[in-house]
This record gives structure tokens, C-alpha cells and sequence, in this order.
């Protein structure tokens, strides 16, 4: 996506879609709302002029009267439709832009989004989109309109006088000057508060997501310390912007609206000398009520107007990030349901984890990622489920390289549970019905029950209808895993992902749990990630992952001959063992 040339505002207007001519509708009936609120005057300096006549026609009073009060109606009830018309776009074109934030967030690589503070993210999304309504709704109507009225209003008076259209603009560069001096360094005040924003959302984050360590381990008072000072960043970068801009601010909203302080004496002067008429000084002074009004309107926009260009900056650097690239449609044909890791090679910010990793997952087969921690596996595992791009070789999928394969057509192919499962603030049953949207009630129970989450889902407070609140923050790790394990189930996928999914169950139940995975997974390609090595010691081939490279490959038996990493680390878990209760001796996938 390329910098719009038009700029922020002409890059939101392109947002707009089918919606865009709401907009200049809106414009169109904020210029007939001008109009009706200019001509009045018109009408008040009439009736002076019969008063200062001595006219006692009541008729030509009431018509006057009459016209004002219409063109009043007419104001108000242009405006008000402007202001639907161009709400309504507005809206319309803010939902555009979120839902493509968030749809490119999907598309993003998984490293790239967590990369981000998730605070600074829903900063960008949520407050700093919706930031833009007050600006994209009423600049187009109201700053054009803001603009139109004091040219129209000025012509008038040049048109009465011009003398005293010269008095009425004295005041307006004084004000001007004033206000430039309030804007100035706008950009770096600005800068300032959104970094403080920014910072204050992801500390908050951290504090609240880490409350429970924070207490277990006594951080309380240090880690509120990190809090209460970006706290005060944030409030000092507003404070202190603000008292730079009051002084400046007083002075142009003071001096720029007091245009009869020149035009009353300069026009009576005037008057007095018999240079101008008494009805066209009192016209004069009737029309520059009506100048400096719209300018002050359009002033109130200034700052969302300066703050724009910032905020669609962000905005822009989430659509305009790099993502996972993939077709609309599957140009090529399968050839089995084979996974092949060829030459795989894959870094965090330039830190290379992997190096030239090869294997063949042949369908149907057991495939088991161990090593140590930090060695690959689970980033391994993700790219595999194409949750980030390789750096360089490739992955492929019955012989179509994954990165041909529509991303929904992957993914509809593959289930991932890793040991950090995340469930929506929905209730039990809705959390597993993701894994199937046409799952019926009676296939969601059957899914629970085989992966042993039936029983304790039936002693929650409304069973399957208990919300499980914010991250599944209501229910205990095990739980949670056991109900991701459960969704992952329904998908009924060709490729199912397990890394370390069964790290927060207790044994008993991680024996359920495996012995019905092992009955679900028949016929389908499984790769477990696991350091408890019994459970996938019946692996059909068991790869060692070690800083970023295979160490060795081959079955169980093989690689307790080998004597090696895998021999070590088999020794190294029996010990580990021993006086565990013999069910976990016992629990396998397959």
C-alpha cells in the first residue's frame, strides 16, 4: 500500500468506499446551512434601516421577522442532516479501517504482531481510530463552511464600505499570530504524549496481566512504581504541552473575536464626519458579528487536524507492515498429504534460531519434537503451521509449497495446540464450537467427554453455558488446555500440532487426555512436541532438536543405541521419575 498523495485526509476519504458520496452531500447541505445562517443578516440590517427611518409598517416588520425565523429553521435543519450524512460515512469508513487492521494482523507473521506491546496495538485500534471520528465527521462540512461564510460576509462589508472592512480584519492577524505561536513545535508536543500513551497502555497491561506474580514474589511496590511513573509521563506530556499553549491560546481566542473594538470607533468617527451613513455603519456592524464566529468553529479543529497526520502514521504502519503472502486460490494440486522441511532456515530479528532443518513427515505418521528448551522445537512447529514465513528453504504440503496455499485452505487442514492456549470471554460450549461453527451441541459434548473436560464442564456454575471470562481467566490452566485440546478435536483436521499441549494437566488426566488423542488421531499426521519423553516413545520417528539444528532422528530403540543427546536426556527423565504415580509411566500419545 502505497503514501496517499493526497495526504491523511485523502487517504480516509479512500477508505470510504461506496460511502464516499455521503460526504459530499454532506458538504453540499453544510453550504446550504451557511447560507441560511448569512442571509439573515441581511434581513436584521433591513429592519434597522426601517427603525432608523421611522417605518411603522407592521407588515414589512413580520415578513422580515418571518424570513429570519425561516431561514433559521432552515439552518438548524441543514446542519442536522449534513452532520447525519457525514457521521454516517464516518462511521462506516472507521469500521473499514479497523476491520482491516485487525484482518491484517492475521495476516501478518505471528512474530510480527508479538512483537508489538499489545497495549500500543489496541492504543492504535481502538482510541486512536476513534480519535478520528470528531475530525473526518465534521471537517469536510463544517471547515468548509467555516471558511465560506466570514469570505461571504467580508465581501458584504467591502461591499458596504470598504474603510471599515479594513477596520474589521485589525484584529484577525493579531489573533493569527497568536495562534501560530500556540502551534508551534505541535509536532514534537504531540509526538510526546502519543510515546507516553503508548507507554502507559503497555505498562498497564504488563501490570494487571502479571498481578498474580507480582504479589506471589512481592513486586507490588516496585512494579507500581513503573506504573505510577508512566502515569505521571503521560499526564506531564499533556500538562506540560498545555501550559506552553494556554497564554497563546488566551490571547488569539481574545483578540481575534474583538473586531469591534476597531471597527466601532473608526466606524463612529466615520459616522460623525458624514464619511459614511448611520444605517451602513450599523449594516457594518450587524455583518461583522457573522465574520469571526465560522473562523473560531474552524480554530476548534486545529488540533484534531494537526493530530491526523499522526494518528493515520500509525494506522498506516499496521495496514502497511509486511505479511504472510498467499493466493486468493489454490492454483496447484496436492500430492498426498506429506510435510517436508526442506533446508529451513528462520531468525527473530536477525538472530538465527534455525539452521537448515530437513525432515519429511510422511501422512499418517507419529512425528515427535524433542531437545532442549530454547533448541527450535516449537518455532519448528509454528512454521510448520504457518504461523511465520521461513527466512530461506522451504515447507511443503503434498508437494505444493505452503506458501502457494490460500491461508484458510491451510489452516482449515491443521490443528494447533500449544502449552499457552487462548479462549474468547464466550461461554465453554462457544469456545469449542470454534473449532467446528457447524458442530452440533451433542458433537461438542462428545468431544468434551473424550478429551476428559465432560465432567468438570458439567460442575461449572451453568455447565457448557459458563462464560469462562476474559483469556479463560476463570478456569485453571488444566482446564483451559484440556478444553483447547477439546476444540482442536472437533476440527476433525488432517495435520494435527500438539507442543507441550498437555504441560498444565495432572496426570491422571494427561493419560485421558493422550489415550483419547490416540483414538481421534488414527489415519491423521500428528507432531508432538513434548518433554516428557514416555509419551512419545512410540513415536514413528523422534527427531533432536538442539540449537537450532537436528541432532539425531530414528525411533525410540534406535536412539538409546545411538547413545547420544537422546540417551542422555531418557536417563536424564526416568530420574526425573521416579516416585510419580505409575499412570504417567503409562500415558501415550500413540
Amino acid at each position: 500500500m502505497g503514501k496517499d498523495q493526497n495526504g491523511s485526509f485523502g487517504w480516509l476519504l479512500s477508505q470510504s468506499g461506496a460511502r464516499k458520496g455521503k460526504f459530499t452531500v454532506s458538504v453540499i447541505l453544510a453550504a446550504c446551512s451557511m447560507i441560511c445562517g448569512i442571509i439573515p443578516y441581511y434581513f436584521i440590517a433591513k429592519i434597522v434601516r426601517l427603525l432608523l427611518d421611522g417605518s411603522t409598517d407592521k407588515t414589512a416588520y413580520i415578513v422580515n421577522c418571518g424570513s429570519i425565523f425561516a431561514l433559521w429553521l432552515g439552518h438548524s435543519l441543514f446542519h442536522a442532516l449534513s452532520t447525519a450524512n457525514s457521521h454516517l460515512a464516518t462511521f462506516h469508513t472507521l469500521a473499514v479501517i479497523r476491520k482491516k487492521a485487525l484482518d491484517k494482523l492475521a495476516k501478518m507473521p505471528l512474530g510480527n504482531v508479538i512483537s508489538q506491546p499489545s497495549g500500543a496495538l489496541k492504543s492504535t485500534i481502538v482510541e486512536r481510530i476513534d480519535s478520528i471520528e470528531t475530525t473526518l465527521a465534521h471537517i469536510l462540512p463544517e471547515f468548509t463552511t467555516g471558511i465560506g461564510a466570514p469570505i461571504i460576509v467580508l465581501i458584504c462589508i467591502f461591499a458596504v464600505n470598504w474603510k471599515l472592512g479594513l477596520a474589521a480584519l485589525i484584529t484577525v492577524p493579531l489573533g493569527i499570530v497568536c495562534y501560530a505561536l500556540m502551534v508551534f513545535g505541535y509536532a514534537e508536543n504531540y509526538g510526546r504524549t502519543v510515546r507516553a500513551t503508548k507507554a502507559l497502555n503497555a505498562v498497564t497491561t504488563e501490570y494487571i496481566n502479571g498481578i498474580e506474580v507480582i504479589k506471589v514474589f512481592g513486586k507490588a511496590q516496585s512494579s507500581y512504581e513503573k506504573f505510577a511513573a508512566a502515569a505521571k509521563e503521560s499526564a506531564a506530556s499533556f500538562v506540560d504541552w498545555m501550559r506552553k499553549c494556554n497564554v497563546y491560546m488566551t490571547f488569539a481566542m481574545c483578540i481575534m473575536p474583538a473586531t469591534m473594538l476597531s471597527v466601532l470607533p473608526i466606524g463612529g468617527l466615520m459616522t460623525i464626519h458624514g464619511t459614511v451613513s448611520a444605517a451602513d455603519f450599523i449594516t457594518v456592524i450587524i455583518l461583522t458579528v457573522g465574520l469571526i464566529e465560522p473562523l473560531l468553529g474552524v480554530m476548534s479543529y486545529s488540533d484534531d487536524i494537526a493530530q491526523m497526520d499522526t494518528i493515520v502514521s500509525e494506522v498506516r504502519n499496521i495496514l502497511d507492515a509486511p505479511e504472510m503472502v498467499r493466493p486468493e486460490t489454490l492454483n496447484k494440486q496436492y500430492s498426498g498429504g506429506d510435510i517436508v522441511l526442506d533446508n529451513v532456515h528462520f531468525g527473530y530479528d536477525e538472530k538465527a534460531i534455525l539452521h537448515g532443518i530437513s525432515m519429511t513427515v510422511h501422512q499418517g505418521e507419529f512425528i515427535a519434537l524433542v531437545g532442549p528448551s530454547g533448541s527450535g522445537k516449537s518455532t519448528i512447529a509454528r512454521l510448520i503451521a504457518s504461523l511465520w514465513d521461513v527466512s530461506d528453504g522451504s515447507i511443503s504440503l503434498g508437494g505444493v509449497n505452503i506458501k502457494d496455499i490460500p491461508l484458510d485452505d491451510y489452516n482449515d487442514r491443521i490443528s494447533y495446540v500449544s502449552q499457552d492456549n487462548f479462549l474468547f470471554d464466550l461461554s465453554v460450549r462457544e469456545n469449542i464450537r470454534l473449532g467446528n461453527q457447524n458442530a452440533s451441541d451433542a458433537e461438542i459434548i462428545e468431544a468434551a467427554k473424550q478429551c476428559g473436560c465432560h465432567d468438570f464442564i458439567m460442575q461449572l456454575e451453568n455447565g457448557y453455558d459458563t462464560v469462562v471470562g476474559t483469556s479463560g481467566g476463570h478456569l485453571s490452566g488444566g482446564e483451559r488446555q484440556r478444553i483447547a485440546i477439546a476444540r482442536a478435536m472437533l476440527k476433525n483436521a488432517d495435520l494435527i500440532i500438539l507442543d507441550e499441549a498437555t504441560a498444565y494437566t495432572d496426570p491422571e488426566n494427561e493419560a485421558l487426555i493422550q489415550r483419547s488423542v490416540a483414538k481421534l488421531v488414527q489415519g491423521k499426521t500428528l507432531i508432538v512436541i513434548a518433554h516428557r519423553l514416555s509419551t512419545v516413545k512410540n513415536a514413528d520417528c523422534i527427531y533432536v532438536i538442539n540449537s537450532g539444528s537436528i541432532a539425531e532422528s530414528g525411533t525410540h530403540e534406535e536412539l538409546l543405541k545411538n547413545g547420544a543427546l537422546y540417551s542422555a536426556m531418557w536417563t536424564a527423565h526416568l530420574s526425573a521419575k521416579d516416585g510419580e504415580d505409575n499412570v504417567s509411566d503409562t500415558a501415550e500419545f500413540l
